[in-house]
Order: structure tokens, then C-alpha cells, then sequence
């Protein structure tokens, strides 16, 4: 008993260190995600994210300055985006115009560029522009099934 018991803790400490829980918010990354999905992320680094991965990274200071805190926030908030571009790749100034003010031809190391499914309802590198590596909480392995 006491083996099964230290193989449980051991299975949850792990699970903890490499795996997040994250419920979906809003529509930008529709149809793939719904509001009320929820996701596991396996936390990588970012030499473990390509693109076209799903991605969970903390909310641009930008986007959560001046909101008044909500009943139950522990910390900053979150996104869920698929990466466009990694370090090294050329910057998608096509698809995201304000990165073409910063000059560079291709990603610098330390930073993702991400867009959501759902442009016309997603705030992403379109507003906030690089999304810098220590923002980078993990990739999306699986979706919870869907209750409903």
C-alpha cells in the first residue's frame, strides 16, 4: 500500500511540474477551441515550440494593465494562441504589420510571434508584437473531452 501511495505522489508531483490545466476563454481561437474547453499544456521550452503548435503563454501587461482584478484572480492572465513564427524564421510582416516597424528580418531569439484562429476576435502579436520566451508557459498536447 505504502508503494502505491508513494508511486501516486510521485505521478502528481510530475504531473505538476510538467503539466497545466487551462480553461478556454473566449472565441479567438474558434473553431478549434471553444469557450469552456479545457486543455492540458506540457510546459517546454521554447526550442521545444514550432509552428502551427497551440500555445499557452501569460497576457501582454498591455492587455491586462489597468483591469481591475476579478474575484478569484491568482495571477495574470492567460492566452491560448498557435504559434506563426519561432526564432530564426522570417517576421510575418504580411500578416502582422506591426512588426515591419521594428525592422528586423527574421524573429529574434527569445520571441514567438502567435495569432489566434479567430482574428476578428483575438487580441495577439497583431496588437502586442512579440511575445517574448519568459511569457511562454507551454504547448497544448490535448484537449479535455467535451462534456455536453
Amino acid at each position: 500500500m505504502a508503494g502505491v501511495l508513494a508511486s501516486a505522489t510521485a505521478g502528481l508531483l510530475w504531473a505538476r511540474r510538467h503539466l497545466l490545466l487551462v480553461s478556454v476563454v473566449g472565441r479567438s481561437m474558434e473553431p478549434t477551441l471553444r469557450p469552456g474547453d479545457r486543455v492540458w499544456a506540457r510546459r517546454v521550452p521554447l526550442a521545444g515550440v514550432r509552428p502551427g503548435d497551440v500555445v499557452v503563454v501569460v497576457a501582454p501587461a498591455a492587455m491586462t494593465a489597468g483591469r481591475p482584478a476579478e474575484p478569484g484572480d491568482t495571477g495574470p492572465g492567460l492566452l491560448i494562441k498557435r504559434v506563426f513564427a519561432v526564432p530564426g524564421e522570417p517576421v510575418p510582416v504580411d500578416r502582422v504589420p506591426l512588426l515591419r516597424q521594428r525592422g528586423e528580418r527574421l524573429v529574434p531569439p527569445g520571441q514567438l510571434v502567435v495569432l489566434g484562429d479567430n482574428p476578428p476576435f483575438s487580441y495577439d502579436s497583431r496588437e502586442c508584437g512579440y511575445i517574448p520566451e519568459s511569457d511562454l508557459l507551454g504547448v497544448v498536447v490535448r484537449p479535455r473531452p467535451r462534456t455536453g
